[in-house]
């Protein structure tokens, strides 16, 4: 895939530790995150066998444009990437996680990577309780980053090491308690150094509320992001509930 090095520098995270499914969040959830990860349905995350989900990624003046397809297993640590590898070959691989560094070296820097990434813009929300070395705060009202108006702004920083040390993911949040806008600054010189998006295109697949359209610039050239064919599987059952 021609573009694979522009999807790996894209990668708009730390690299941390996933507290997927810890049954003591709520007690060490940053006040400023639980109405928030609550919002987006963090309760019923004991609930979720398998999530699936297709990231798209279209930046005109880097001509990039690509999908990665995932299936994720959060109880058993497994992933399930489907896409395409350098040359433009489709590729297919599952892998447990926490046997990464068995892995072969595209699973260890370029599909787990992508995985990381492509997670995080799905299940942000949750991220900020579950990624317990972040500091979160509530900074109250602020301005929108993007046109007009105003939204409570819970700002999540990560601390140095991982992938881009540094980051910080400021979610600018209505009074629904969903995300509106993001602005996104890496702590590093990974470029884009900044990203703005919307949050929006909502749907509830099951249990989880999923915003899967994020328009916005990187690095002041235009940006979008969707998710298609979001799907969760619940415990105790083998069907695939489409997100509406």
């Amino acid at each position: 895939m021609k573009n694979s090095s522009r999807i790996t520098k894209m990668t708009f995270l730390l690299f941390a530790v996933l507290l997927l499914a810890s049954a003591s969040w709520a007690q060490k959830c940053p006040p400023a995150a639980e109405k928030l990860a609550k919002a987006f349905g963090i309760d019923s995350w004991g609930q979720i066998e398998a999530l699936r989900y297709t990231f798209n990624i279209d930046v005109p003046a880097l001509k990039l444009k690509a999908s990665r397809s995932w299936t994720w297993e959060p109880k058993a640590d497994r992933v399930t990437f489907e896409g395409k590898d350098k040359a433009g070959n489709p590729v297919k691989v599952t892998y447990v996680r926490s046997q990464l560094s068995s892995q072969p070296e595209n699973v260890q820097k370029e599909i787990d990577p992508g995985f990381v990434n492509d997670q995080y813009w799905l299940v942000f929300p949750f991220h900020a309780c579950w990624d317990t070395g972040a500091t979160v705060e509530d900074k109250g009202t602020q301005k929108l980053p993007i046109g007009t108006g105003t939204a409570r702004l819970v700002s999540v920083k990560y601390p140095s090491g991982g992938y881009t040390p540094g980051d910080t993911w400021d979610l600018y949040v209505g009074p629904d308690d969903r995300v509106k806008q993001m602005l996104f600054r890496h702590g590093g010189n990974v470029k884009p150094s900044l990203v703005k998006a919307t949050w929006a295109g909502y749907k509830k697949a099951g249990p989880l509320l999923i915003s899967t359209e994020h328009k916005g610039t990187a690095d002041g050239a235009p940006l979008t992001i969707t998710f298609t064919d979001v799907a969760v599987k619940l415990t105790g059952s083998d069907a695939w509930v489409p997100a509406q």
